[in-house]
């Protein structure tokens, strides 16, 4: 039986909806796991303060939802270390900060598709060798075999953390897991992004590719990659060095404000 392209079109639809509804029903509901960190709660405000500019500039009530909010990630994702490596309480609170950044805005909201953060000593190669001369990869979102996983290397999250930092790869990472969550790491989060807003998103994301390869860009190369390493980047970029982006870009900025502070659930 064939059916036109209209009823195709509204069975898209409702399929699209009721994954929206289960990721609504089950966000924020992940259990504990056994590994994960249980850090008092003043501990981890004394880092915040210390290391985080985004959770400086909140007021006190949002302060008090972001804590409870990296607590909650603590403890239901499982932050280790490779071999030899010591990770402090304060690297585990960074990870988990970072993990809050990008979607503090949402009211409900967990990485459902991410069960460890793995710690790597320095940069790293796409067989995880530490050892290699060439080695060059800091942060990497786990396929295959290491699917739910997150590597990160522990000289690159605490130098995103670092005053006047205008990377985080961390937060990269992050965004591309909040791009993978539709399904497909392509630079375009679908259940985060709002409709209305992804044609201007694509036509600005290709218009500045296109200048990032011309040299006519200051936003570093890499984001030309390809879609998603754009989006990561820009995103980098909106949370670390925010006025400068609105000077800079102000077309980008005003599209990354109404996708990450928007109001509501994802």
């Amino acid at each position: 039986m064939e059916y036109s392209p209209l009823v195709i079109t509204a069975l898209l639809f409702i399929l699209g909806g009721l994954l929206i509804m289960y990721v609504l029903k089950n966000v924020g509901r992940k259990h504990s796991v056994q590994g994960g960190a249980n850090i008092a709660t003043a501990a981890i405000r004394n880092i915040l303060d210390a290391h985080v500019t985004f959770y400086r500039q909140l007021n006190e009530h949002e302060q008090n939802r972001f804590c409870e909010r990296v607590e909650y990630f603590l403890k239901t994702t499982k932050i280790s270390a490779e071999k030899g490596v010591f990770i402090a309480d304060e690297d585990k609170v960074l990870v988990a900060a970072s993990a809050t950044i990008p979607l503090f805005h949402f009211d409900n909201w967990a990485y459902e598709n991410l069960d460890e953060v793995l710690i790597y000593p320095d940069a790293f190669d796409e067989k995880f060798d530490t050892d290699n001369a060439n080695r060059n990869i800091l942060g990497m979102v786990g396929d295959g075999a290491m699917n739910r996983k997150m590597i990160l290397s522990l000289g690159a999250l605490r130098t995103g953390f670092a005053l006047g930092s205008s990377h985080n790869t961390a937060i990269h990472e992050f965004v591309h897991l909040i791009d993978k969550a539709d399904g497909e790491i392509d630079g375009v989060p679908e259940y985060l992004i709002p409709k209305s807003l992804v044609g201007p998103w694509l036509a600005e994301m290709s218009k500045t590719i296109r200048q990032i390869r011309s040299e006519q860009s200051d936003i570093r190369d890499y984001a030309a990659t390809n879609e998603a390493e754009f989006l990561a980047v820009l995103s980098e970029y909106f949370f670390q060095k925010p006025k400068l982006l609105k000077e800079e870009h102000p077309e980008l900025f005003k599209i990354l404000s109404e996708t990450y502070e928007r109001s509501g659930t994802i």
